[in-house]
């Protein structure tokens, strides 16, 4: 179970994929490594860290080759605070919508976040110089995925990779990065989704065009619902969008009268969630939810409110806005994808009330 908590909902053992029960996630704005999701796409790589390296190659003036320790020692040590999301993040909403074969059924908790310390890739890039017509930076893991028989791999443009918040990380929490969250070093990309913060990193290379790997160019793709996967077709995911979810209660039984509901929200990049509604009547009518200043510029807001639930089967619903007035679509049927991604419509949950 790779050191994670014992009531992990485990979707895959090889590779591993598993998320927390959501009310582990509750009401803490960083989350415990132990509770912290998991998504691969191959075996853990088990890597030396006194052997790993990480080369800088590409459109550049100086080609790099660095040691953990020299990337420890080389350059100025960043920590931000970031929250990462699962590009299939509730996907489970849209497969009841219509079946999605092959694709993990992920619930709302494949979202956590934590402080993140490293080099800044801003800096990195800045030694090898990227030279005329950079405009990505590609990364290459260590980890093969089967499915495919390649390394996964991602990109990024390169203004996003020059923003200083980008990491290359060597710590999770104030511990040195667990293997199975991309130790020894990983990417960390803030406001993007998940699948661009690569694990495992071995070579960045700078270049004119995305990534051609696969899970760039093919997969962590939104078609249209009649849309077939294909290189290059749809649109390729990056920044993240607006969302919420509800944590507490999680799909249990609870007691008539006061209950604590609990959740997060989640803006796009450089947005802030304004307000979160509540309602227990399908959104007839909305209560609003107390929400907590963010931990930092790319984290999730945690929001609380306290509803008078009647005995029976309640439907507790919630919707977030952000600071330009903007709001999530209501139905995860506009949203269903071939892919199942981007689901970020009403977060919704049904409890037994006794």
């Amino acid at each position: 179970m790779w050191g994670k908590r014992e009531d992990m909902v485990v979707h895959d053992k090889k590779p591993f994929n598993a998320e927390p029960p959501p009310a582990a996630l509750a009401g803490q704005a960083l989350t415990p490594i132990e509770a912290f999701y998991s998504r691969n796409h191959g075996p853990i790589p088990d890597v030396d860290p006194a052997s790993w390296r990480l080369c800088v190659d590409g459109l550049v003036d100086r080609e790099l080759v660095l040691s953990l320790a020299e990337l420890r020692q080389r350059f100025r040590s960043r920590t931000e605070v970031a929250t990462l999301v699962c590009a299939g993040n509730r996907r489970a909403e849209l497969l009841a919508v219509q079946p999605i074969p092959g694709q993990v059924p992920w619930g709302p908790a494949t979202i956590s976040t934590a402080t993140w310390t490293g080099a800044s890739l801003a800096d990195v890039l800045a030694a090898a110089g990227p030279g005329p017509g950079a405009a990505h930076a590609a990364f290459t893991a260590m980890d093969v995925a089967p499915s495919v028989e390649q390394p996964y791999g991602s990109s990024i443009p390169l203004p996003k990779a020059r923003a200083g918040e980008v990491l290359l990380a060597w710590a999770m929490n104030g511990e040195p990065l667990p293997r199975i969250h991309g130790g020894p070093v990983r990417v960390v990309v803030p406001g993007y989704i998940g699948a661009r913060s690569v694990k495992w990193v071995q070579r960045i290379t700078v270049q004119a065009r995305p990534s051609e790997s696969y899970f760039q160019a093919e997969d962590y793709r939104l078609l249209p619902p009649d849309g077939e996967p294909g290189p290059g077709r749809g649109i390729s995911l990056g920044p993240l969008t607006m969302t919420s979810g509800i944590l507490c209660p999680d799909d249990q039984r609870v007691p008539a009268g006061p209950t604590d509901v609990i959740g997060y929200a989640f803006a796009a990049e450089g947005r802030t969630i304004a307000r979160v509604d509540v309602s227990l009547d399908g959104g007839r009518t909305w209560s609003q939810a107390t929400v907590d200043d963010p931990p930092s510029p790319w984290a999730w807001q945690l929001w609380h409110t306290t509803l008078d639930l009647p005995t029976g089967t309640a439907e507790i619903t919630a919707r977030a806005w952000d600071d330009t007035g903007a709001t999530q679509p209501e139905s995860p049927a506009s949203l269903w994808n071939p892919a199942g991604y981007d689901n970020t419509s009403w977060a919704r949950v049904r409890v037994d009330v006794d």
